[in-house]
């Protein structure tokens, strides 16, 4: 399922709802639906700052490995190569969301 996170500062941003959920749980929110109101975006935004270079200090993990082992071992397709996407990534629309959100008093809305 899709999440639309919404902010009058800043263009709507859609992540997959178990994307998300990583980042809502680092936040203590709800993944289904809520706000980070314009007061909890400085801490959001340090919060998911540095989880963000947490996550740029580890290699992937094992599992993420052996998901890529046995999806390259089906010899009857053909595939591109597979290519991660790392958190850092797949976070930084949010966190320029939050940035925004932060620096225009603005809250921002999901689920709603």
């Amino acid at each position: 399922m899709l999440l639309t996170f919404k902010s009058k500062a800043y263009p709507n941003v859609m992540m997959y709802q178990d994307h998300a959920k990583r980042i809502l749980d680092l936040l203590n929110k709800d993944s289904e639906r809520g706000v980070i109101t314009a007061e909890e975006a400085t801490q959001a935004v340090k919060l998911l700052e540095n989880e963000i270079e947490e996550s740029r200090k580890h290699q992937a993990t094992d599992e993420m490995e052996q998901d890529v082992k046995a999806h390259q071992g089906d010899e009857d397709m053909e595939h591109e190569p597979i290519e991660a996407v790392s958190f850092s990534t797949r976070a930084f629309p949010l966190l320029e969301m939050l940035r925004a959100s932060r620096d225009q008093q603005t809250d921002v809305l999901w689920g709603v």
